[in-house]
């Protein structure tokens, strides 16, 4: 089998339920440095995972020896690099479990995603006095573009709120779908609270009531099983990035009859059928709303990362957190003086985000990266969220599947550490 079929062949799923932890944690090569001295503990996947040394390589190796642009060359190098860039937009439409590849738009990131709808779909279809419904968790992505578009249009942004242990109040639902609402836009997985939101029962509430759906996959993709056509929903974003694969790359899926409909994002080549000089017709789905040069070996790197992902086993790697999870909750809670937000229950994600009485969210990740250990503080691109839980700021760590309950040993260990330096 020559080097372009091994790139672009479908890995089965593994039979294997239990997640090697320590296999799996040779393939990224960045685990093995150290940091100020000491083993690197990457606890920011959340933020950005790391990445596996098939991903790594695939892009070296098409950078070597299949450069080109796409669907435009009539040459072997470009009808390669057409092959694979499709084959990788193929992979991921089976990942989401999508009806079509059609349906599947390779974009930045999930915040271009996002954007997309707002503005593609949202201007054409959202009109003054319409609700646009949200959620008091979302994450900066998915409220700047619906505030943008609410001011634009002078359309009514209204948010589902959620409680002391971090889950939807669902009965706010209830109460806008009685009114105008145009679109509901939610997280499946809050990069804070960690909640996961069960967005196949909001989805078919929306859709009783006549609203779109758009759900944020940022967090939730990378982590478990997200089925679109389960779900229900008409729109969901993710990003490739969080997902071991290439920065610079996320997609939207979109029902092929809502995409047909909108107007393109953005003009340039490649999105069109004909063009004169004072009109133009629109290419076919998904090319409409992919103008431009694309990020082609980034979304190369794309389909190997679901290549590894599904090898791996999506079972297994939400298997593997929940019981990380659950340690680490058990262990920072043996630490005096650690707030944990979100659910306290088995039905939430990996991310944790907590506080330290007594030190700033920003000194501690600052004491814990000088043991080694990389976390993340501030407030997370969701600043109403920290001001609904009165902090400016919280301190996160987050899991994926290289993370071990040794490196959750030596969290629960910095921030004693921590104590003693400030004398707590």
């Amino acid at each position: 089998m020559n080097e372009l079929a091994t790139l672009t062949k479908e890995v089965k799923e593994p039979v294997s339920e239990r997640l090697d932890v320590e296999a799996v944690r040779k393939e990224f090569p960045i685990l093995k440095r150290e940091v100020h001295g000491k083993p690197l503990v990457y606890l920011d996947s959340a933020a950005t995972s790391q990445k596996p040394l098939e991903v790594i390589e695939t892009l070296n190796h098409f950078y070597r020896t299949t450069n080109a642009n796409i669907h435009r060359g009539i040459y072997l190098i470009s009808e390669e690099a057409t092959a694979l860039y499709e084959g990788a937009r193929k992979k991921v439409a089976r990942f989401l479990g999508a009806r079509s590849w059609r349906e599947v738009i390779f974009t930045r990131s999930a915040t271009e995603a996002i954007n997309l709808v707002a503005y593609a779909w949202g201007r054409e279809n959202v009109k003054a006095g319409d609700v646009i419904l949200l959620t008091e968790m979302e994450h900066h992505s998915n409220l700047i573009p619906w505030q943008l578009l609410a001011k634009e249009k002078e359309a009514r942004l209204e948010f589902i709120r959620f409680d002391n242990e971090g889950h939807l109040q669902l009965e706010d639902l209830d109460t806008y779908l009685k009114e105008k609402v145009k679109i509901v836009a939610l997280t499946q997985m809050s990069n804070v609270l960690g909640t996961i939101n069960p967005v196949k029962e909001i989805t078919k509430r929306a859709h009783d009531a006549g609203a779109v759906v758009l759900v944020d996959g940022a967090q939730s993709v990378p982590h478990m099983r997200v089925n679109v056509q389960e779900i229900g929903c008409d729109f969901l974003a993710f990003s490739g990035h969080k997902m071991c694969g290439p920065s610079g790359i996320g997609g939207l899926y979109g029902r092929k009859e809502i995409l047909e409909k909108m107007n393109p994002f953005l003009g340039g080549g490649e999105m069109i059928l004909e063009v004169t000089l004072r009109d133009a017709r629109w290419n076919e789905l998904p090319y409409k709303f992919e103008a431009g040069t694309q990020s082609i070996a980034d979304g190369i790197g794309l389909g190997k990362a679901v290549d590894f992902l599904n090898r791996i086993g999506l079972d297994a790697i939400c298997e593997h957190e929940r019981e990380l999870v659950e340690y680490a909750m058990n262990r920072l809670n043996e630490v005096e003086g650690v707030k944990i937000y979100g659910p306290h229950d088995e039905e939430r994600g990996s991310a944790l985000a907590i506080t330290l009485e007594g030190v700033h969210p920003h000194d501690l990740a600052s004491l814990l990266d000088a043991e080694g250990i990389a976390v993340r503080a501030g407030h997370h691109c969701t600043m109403p969220l920290h001001q609904k839980l009165e902090v400016p700021a919280t301190t996160r760590a987050s899991f994926y599947l290289y993370n071990t309950k040794e490196e959750v040993d030596k969290l629960v260990e910095g921030l004693r550490k921590s104590k003693e330096l400030f004398g707590i």
